[in-house]
């Protein structure tokens, strides 16, 4: 696709984010192929909870990539500052294009894999190539600080299977690797140069295993206090003009969040904050986070008419938000003294997930599937996703025939059965 000129960069950025997301990063291959020509693409993404690194392309090349390829050029990279050069990718020395964006706050880093033989690329094209990187993490950024239902039903379902193979693979080569220290240590063995070399090599190897899971720890999951400073950076500009007093209580916890628990406890926290600031009389808001082994809680107080009700709080979707995480939310309203919702999530992950039907639908299908879910009509749905009512009708054709169901009921029912 032809880059040149605004509207055609413009066109290529709505190909891309229109996509769903497991379906972004091969389009977006596809659309710099004509201007940077490459042989595969990769992305390291930390606003995603359940895949944060992703391939595109050919897969001798792709298949012996790694999160360790891709994280020195997200930690060294300059947002706005396209690098081009060569590194060792694959088992060879390759040129490549690294973009780096700050578009979403923790870093996301896209890499071009190019043929030995290609030329530098123009500085006119490399702009472009970041802004589109640009616009496709605020993308994600968006879609994560939402915390919108369908994406964290596939979130957390990934989450859990990633725990699970991490801890398997870690439990197989710690064992494999520790029987061979055991061996190559032994008295009994007379080759002193061949056990040291060996054992160096055997540790390096432990070593490398324990750093990929620490790396995929620290990309999937937030720490609490850096979380909370998250939120209350946000909360900040709500109050700013306004005469209520924000009191804000962050937790008192070392530990680390799930990404897809805090994002959604940050969604709730700002959702609920917003109506308690629509009451009248409210002179003081207090928002805390307690975190004990096995649950976030947050908890928005203010000293209003308390009157906040469970319905004021639906158009939001805070329930369903919950629901897919399998928190809830109470509240607890006292005329003449104000009202205190809390948000319970649970921080342990299930091992061992049930399959999840929700996970054949595309991005945009999980969408209409949320809003039929919640009564609304295929106008309705047309009119917030801003698409056709013949595109909503195709795609509640697909949706039932992906969860093999035979009407909008059972689907909607099939929905809150899984979220």
């Amino acid at each position: 696709m032809e880059l040149t000129g605004a509207v055609p960069a413009l066109t290529a950025a709505y190909e891309v984010i229109r996509r769903p997301l497991g379906e972004i990063l091969p389009r977006l291959s596809e659309v710099l192929s004509e201007a940077v020509p490459h042989l595969a693409a990769a992305e390291l993404s930390t606003h995603c909870a359940h895949s944060p690194f992703k391939t595109a392309g050919d897969p001798e090349i792709t298949g012996r990539l790694s999160t360790a390829d891709l994280a020195p050029l997200l930690a060294a990279g300059t947002p706005g500052r396209p690098w081009q050069g060569t590194l060792d990718l694959a088992g060879a020395e390759r040129p490549v294009l690294a973009v780096t964006s700050h578009a979403t706050p923790r870093g996301a880093v896209l890499l071009l894999v190019r043929d030995t033989a290609a030329t530098p690329v123009d500085e006119s094209v490399t702009a472009l190539v970041q802004a589109l990187w640009d616009i496709v993490t605020s993308h994600f950024e968006r879609l994560a600080a939402e915390a919108m239902p369908g994406a964290l039903a596939r979130s957390r379902t990934a989450a859990g299977t990633r725990a699970r193979v991490i801890a398997e693979l870690g439990e197989a080569y710690s064992a494999a690797l520790t029987g061979v220290l055991g061996v190559l240590r032994s008295r009994t063995l007379d080759d002193a140069a061949a056990r040291a070399t060996a054992t160096d090599l055997a540790v390096s190897a432990l070593v490398e295993l324990r750093a990929e899971a620490e790396r995929d720890q620290q990309i999937a999951e937030e720490p609490a206090d850096q979380a909370f400073a998250r939120l209350a950076e946000s909360l900040r500009p709500l109050v700013r003009y306004s005469p209520v007093r924000l009191e804000l209580g962050a937790p008192d916890s070392v530990r680390t969040l799930a990404a897809d628990v805090a994002h959604t406890a940050r969604a709730v926290v700002r959702a609920v904050l917003m109506k308690a600031l629509e009451q009248e009389s409210v002179t003081r808001v207090h928002v805390c986070w307690q975190i004990n082994d096995d649950e976030l809680r947050a908890t928005v107080r203010d000293d209003g008419p308390g009157t906040l009700t469970p319905e004021a709080l639906a158009p939001g979707r805070v329930r369903d938000r919950l629901d897919v995480l399998k928190g809830r939310l109470d509240i607890d309203a006292v005329p003449g003294w104000g009202t205190t919702v809390s948000a319970t999530i649970p921080l342990r992950v299930s091992q061992d997930p049930a399959p999840d039907p929700l996970t054949a639908l595309g991005e945009r299908e999980l969408e209409v599937l949320a809003r039929l879910a919640l009564g609304h009509r295929n106008r309705a749905i047309a009119q917030e996703l801003h698409i056709s009512e013949s595109t909503v009708k195709f795609h509640v054709a697909k949706i039932l025939t992906k969860l093999g169901v035979e009407s909008r009921g059972a689907a909607a029912a099939l929905f809150h059965a899984v979220a």
